[in-house]
């Protein structure tokens, strides 16, 4: 199984390591990341693999929010099957 990980927020430093570390801190491994700087704005999409998750990822989806809120960033995390079903066509 695998979710989706979107960040946008202000560019500062460790963006990447922060997700990062949450995700290896939840045994979730990142499969493909994508981040872009639009001027002074980051903008990040992860593809992690959940299988082998340590936490649910309703508490993975909240812990990470939080986590964003605490760094000034939007951080959503949501299912594969459910990201992909809002943007069928």
């Amino acid at each position: 199984m695998r979710a989706v990980v979107s960040v946008i927020g202000k560019d500062m430093v460790g963006i990447l390591a922060k997700v990062s570390t949450e995700c290896a801190n939840a045994n979730m491994n990142v499969l493909e990341v994508s981040q872009t700087l639009l001027q002074d704005m980051f903008a990040m999409i992860m593809l992690i693999d959940i299988t082998k998750g340590n936490v649910s990822l309703s508490e993975f989806a909240d812990h990470m929010e939080s986590v964003g809120k605490d760094c000034g960033l939007n951080i959503h995390v949501m299912h594969e099957d459910i990201f992909n079903s809002m943007h069928k066509i």
